[in-house]
Formats: structure tokens, sequence, C-alpha cells
């Protein structure tokens, strides 16, 4: 899902920059701000190594790790409210005035106090990072000439599409930090069965980047189906692997997720890079690669 928040951004800014009447290469680059600050509230994340190095060498271990991370994960930098303020902020400091400036400064000092006085100070360290990303995203669209109030609006977006998509495979975050208000109490379950459920999330997930492919693509004026090719076909040998691997939850999925995105080679060249469309044939057969063998694995799962 750390891709998915970025690329649903990514999709969603640069299809409303085109129909707006921006060029391609404009709608291009709108797009990819978006999706940078729809990355950025998982800069929380940030605290697991820190909380491993100081904890026992036990838990240097994957399920140790985001048992770590998950102590400030999905926590006040993925708040609805504190996402707004901050989109304020970055439109504010890419105004470049000393004042608006003054007052950007403000508002990130201000979260990050309120959050290490409610949450401590670990989580307060991490507002603090969230704050400092943020803002610089904020550089990066100053350098494409980008105004203050599209900023604002892109951070807006990135911002607050990003805590929706963790209702599929996590905790539901505090939608209304600092206040104690629940917009959603429990994980959104598509299905009783934890298998089942695991693969409509990952259809969701691949769902999603096909959406900002097919952005990217289509902003860059080709079609996917001049870039697929037929070896994406070879995907559909995965459905074998429910007689080999155990059967994938959200809780043991490692498994699962990274043996299916390993298909995603069958897209590398024949030949070198030459152009620009063979990174991107590489990229949409990979990806058909990746979403035949998820078909075939859940019908599969499905027959047994």
């Amino acid at each position: 899902m750390f891709v998915g928040h970025a690329l649903f951004a990514f999709a969603l800014g640069g299809l409303a920059a085109w129909w707006l009447g921006l060029s391609r290469e404009r709608a291009v680059q709108l797009g990819v701000i978006a999706g940078l600050f729809a990355a950025v509230p998982d800069v929380d994340i940030v605290y697991a190594p820190f909380g491993l190095l100081v904890g026992a060498a036990e838990n240097l271990t994957a399920d140790g790790f985001w048992e770590t991370a998950n102590v400030v994960h999905r926590g006040p930098t993925h708040s609805l409210l504190l996402g707004a303020a901050l989109a304020v902020a970055a439109g504010l400091w890419a105004t470049e005035s000393r004042p608006a400036r003054i007052a950007s400064l403000a508002i990130g000092v201000a979260a990050t106090v309120l959050t290490g006085v409610l949450s401590g100070p670990i989580a307060g360290l991490v507002m603090l990072v969230f704050v400092l990303a943020v803002l610089g995203v904020v550089t990066v669209a100053q350098s494409r000439d980008i105004s203050p109030r599209t900023v604002a609006g892109l951070a807006l977006l990135g911002l607050l599409t990003h805590p929706f998509g963790d209702l599929f495979t996590g905790g539901p975050p505090p939608f209304f930090y600092p206040f104690d208000v629940t917009l959603v109490a429990e994980r959104v379950i598509l299905h009783p069965d934890p298998t089942t459920h695991l693969l409509a999330a990952f259809a969701i997930e691949l769902a999603t980047v096909w959406l900002a492919v097919w952005t990217y693509v289509h902003l860059r004026g080709y079609t996917l189906t001049e870039l697929v090719r037929p070896r994406a076909a070879l995907g559909i040998g995965y459905g074998a692997a429910v007689l080999f691997l155990p059967a994938p939850t959200l809780e043991r999925s490692a498994h699962f997720v990274f043996s299916v995105l390993a298909l995603g080679v069958v897209g590398a060249p024949t030949r070198p890079f030459s152009d620009g469309v063979d990174w991107l044939e590489t990229v949409v057969t990979g990806l058909a690669a990746v979403t035949i063998a998820a078909l075939a694995y859940a019908m599969a799962y499905g027959a047994i």
C-alpha cells in the first residue's frame, strides 16, 4: 500500500490537470507532486529502524520491524485535520514571502508540539519529520514553477487521500486526531476468509497501479495494448503456487507478495533500452504478468 497511496494521488492529480486543459507534460508534473505529497504520511515508518536499534537483538526480524513500526505508524501523520493544516502550510511556504513562511513554520511547530504533548516525544519527533518532508515536497514543486495555490491543492489531494488507503490492510488511522472522534472503528473486511480478503485487497492495489500506469501512458500519448507483450501470459503458471505455498493472510503475506511480484521480471526487454517505449513496455508487461498471476492464484485457491 505504500506505493498505492502515491500512485492513486498521481492518477487523480494528473487526470484532473489534463481535464482542466493543462498540457500533458504539465499534467504529469502535477500528478508527480500529488503523488509525493501522498507518500509523505508514511515517513512515520522512519521510527522503526531506530526503535529496533535501541531494542533487543531478537527483534531484528520482519515481524519485529513491523511491530516496532506500528508503535507510531498510521498515527498523527494520517490525521485529516493535521493533513489539511499542513496543506495550508505548504501553500504558504510556496509563496516565498517572509510573513507567509513564518505562518507556515508556525503551523508546523504547532503540529509538532501538539503531537508531542498528546502522544509523547517519539510521536512529536515523527511529526517533525513529517512537517519537514511536506516542506521538502514544496521545494520540489517550486523547482517546477508550480503556483502556491496549486501546491496547496496538490497537498490537500495527497495528504487527505492517503489515510483512506489503509482501511483494507491495517487498523483505521485516527482521522480526526487530535480529537477523540472515531470515523471508522475497524478494518474494512472484504471477505470473512483471511486469504480471500488479502487477495481482494491485493486486487484493489493492482487496480490502483493500473490506473496510475494508464494515466501516465495516456498522458504520454500511448495506449496500453501497444505496450503489453504476449509473454505476460506466463503469469498464469503462478496458479500452481497454491499447492506449494502456505495460504497467505495480511499477517503472513510476504511469501505471496514477493513471489508474485517477482513475476514482473517477464516484462524485462529482450534488447537494451533504446527509447522511452522500452521501459514502458517493461512496466506494462510486467504488471500484466503480475495481474494474470494473481488472478490465476485466486482462481486456484477458490477451486480447492
